[in-house]
């Protein structure tokens, strides 16, 4: 089969590689349907992040079940399904109590599974799945195909922007500013007003992408950074502040920006790969809270299920660019260079 590597900083290659086989009891194979590329996939292109190359890339994947282990009870061969972007295995103590992403057993595409098996990532034509009761997500038979893009959307960003807003605490009358204008940020726009949220600001500089926070329900975007956005954020909530910031970038200005337009006592929910250091005596001394961190997609997956398949949210409008997957070089490029918000793959 076909799977993309990492190969050196910014060099992506589509190889020939062995195909995946059922290689403990638990497991199932899919065969992709789709794909995509993650703003974090672009840590390791650019070099951010220690990587040993050739790597396996991509954790994001809907695809259909091509084979099953003897112990998988929940799955058959032809179920459409939604891989989230962490293995889990849904009964450990940390599964039960929601962090998926903390599991005893769990690891992640592209890397070794616990038992030290490699396993590969979703950029590919063929996945094996360890954990497969636990970790994938069945989709009703005779879902409109039309709504792949939204149900990839539901394996990384749209569950990783509803942990921003669960986070930060947002609920039914909340005033919410969102820091990041990339996935992750456009959809924590989406979950804030699906979460109820009275006022949402987005801080975005892109044309295209603040059209799509205003459709996900932004009511007011603020184009500019630093003192300047503060300050216009600042006017627009009566000097007082959100109740709730969602950063979504994970670099220090953009923490920065976030403290910036926090009300005293208001909370804020990180969700982005933190490239930052915590400014202890701000939060202590402003009474702010701070929670966040890797997203368990895997647990919020069925309640935004349920809405992308009543039609209550799209959160597939964040793909802007279709590529087949030969093409995956030009995605990963497109991204770097911000052409694309973010890059659906079909294998």
């Amino acid at each position: 089969m076909r799977a993309t590597l990492l190969t050196a900083v910014r060099g992506i290659e589509l190889q020939q590689v062995a195909d995946p086989t059922i290689r403990f009891p638990t497991d199932a194979l899919v065969t992709v349907t789709v794909t995509c590329i993650c703003g974090s996939d672009l840590h390791p292109y650019r070099g951010d992040a220690p990587t040993a190359f050739p790597k396996p890339i991509g954790h994001e994947f809907v695809g259909v079940v091509s084979a099953v282990g003897s112990q998988v009870e929940t799955l058959a061969v032809g179920d459409l399904v939604i891989a989230p972007f962490a293995i889990s295995d849904g009964t450990c103590v940390h599964c039960r109590n929601g962090i998926t992403t903390s599991c005893v057993q769990g690891s992640f595409w592209g890397a070794p599974d616990r038992a030290s098996v490699p396993v590969g990532g979703a950029q590919a034509e063929q996945v094996r799945v360890p954990l497969a009761d636990g970790t994938l997500v069945r989709v009703e038979p005779g879902t409109d195909p039309a709504l792949l893009p939204d149900l990839l959307a539901l394996s990384d960003v749209m569950g990783t922007g509803h942990h921003a807003a669960v986070s930060a605490g947002v609920t039914e009358g909340s005033t919410v500013v969102v820091v990041g204008d990339g996935a992750v940020g456009l959809c924590a726009v989406l979950a804030a007003r699906r979460l109820g949220a009275s006022r949402i600001i987005a801080m975005s500089r892109h044309r295209a992408r603040q059209a799509i926070a205003t459709e996900f329900g932004a009511s007011d975007i603020v184009a500019d950074r630093g003192a300047d956005g503060g300050a216009q954020v600042m006017d627009l909530l009566d000097g007082v502040g959100a109740d709730c910031v969602l950063e979504c970038v994970g670099s220090q200005g953009s923490l920065d920006q976030a403290l910036a337009v926090v009300r005293p006592g208001g909370r804020l929910g990180c969700v982005g790969a933190p490239f930052f250091q915590l400014p202890a005596p701000q939060l202590f001394g402003r009474n702010i809270g701070l929670q966040g961190g890797v997203a368990p997609v895997r647990a919020y997956l069925p309640d935004l299920l349920a809405d992308v398949l009543v039609g209550s949210i799209h959160p597939g409008r964040v793909f802007d660019l279709v590529l087949p997957l030969t093409d995956v070089a030009a995605g990963y490029q497109a991204m770097d260079e911000r052409r694309a918000v973010k890059v659906l793959l079909t294998p």
